[in-house]
């Protein structure tokens, strides 16, 4: 199976990028990283893809405050020259705009700390709490043109506990976020993914109909 090459845009401390490159030189995931790319210049990311020679691209975002298309573009740029088959959005901070969404159109991947469509955007966990919702979760989708709003790949759930705080269960999310950004971005390398409307169907996925979880 040829390997997907994947371009990473993080801009934080690159967690979820660990855990790909944790599980690709595991063997665990037919997947090479071409670059990582981040828009902030100190960003953590940058030093672990460096530590495993992955080139790492910083590309500050300060010039292009009203310039989002612009910024985009010079994504695309960075992008096309490493050959990247798929992006993957690793707690990249900016909304994109549709330049980098028609250059990859259904190639590009988010992972999300919540069960979509519930609680879209930031600050997911104080919503989700402030809900009283007993589940919460991640999802792993295509991006689209909304805001968190394309079709939905893979998602874990997590059962929010009586005493959780928005830190304890971000954390308790978070380790099914490193389980499934892998999943997906494999199944898409197996050619596995079919987009029918707003459904991701996978090819051989799990038909059990009787699984449930309750809570409490």
């Amino acid at each position: 199976m040829k390997k997907v090459r994947i371009g990473v845009l993080a801009s934080g401390r690159g967690s979820n990028l660990q855990a790909i490159i944790d599980n690709i030189e595991k063997g665990r995931l037919s997947a090479e990283l071409a670059v990582v790319i981040s828009d902030q210049a100190d960003a953590f990311a940058l030093e672990r893809a460096r530590k495993h020679g992955i080139p790492a691209v910083p590309a500050g975002a300060k010039g292009f405050k009203d310039k989002r298309e612009e910024y985009d573009a010079l994504l695309v740029k960075e992008l096309q020259k490493r050959s990247v088959d798929i992006v993957c959005l690793a707690g990249f901070m900016r909304i994109i705009t549709p330049v980098l969404i028609k250059a990859f159109p259904n190639r590009i991947l988010n992972i999300h700390p919540s069960l979509l469509p519930a609680f879209p955007g930031l600050h997911v966990q104080k919503k989700a709490l402030d809900c009283g919702v007993k589940f919460s979760g991640c999802t792993v989708h295509f991006v689209d043109e909304g805001m968190d709003t394309g079709p939905i790949i893979i998602q874990a759930v997590a059962p929010v506990l009586d005493n959780d705080t928005e830190d304890s269960l971000s954390e308790r999310i978070l380790k099914q976020e490193h389980k499934i950004y892998s999943r997906a971005i494999q199944l898409y390398a197996e050619g596995r993914l079919r987009i029918e409307g707003r459904r991701v169907f996978v090819t051989e996925g799990r038909t059990t109909a009787d699984e449930f979880l309750i809570n409490p």
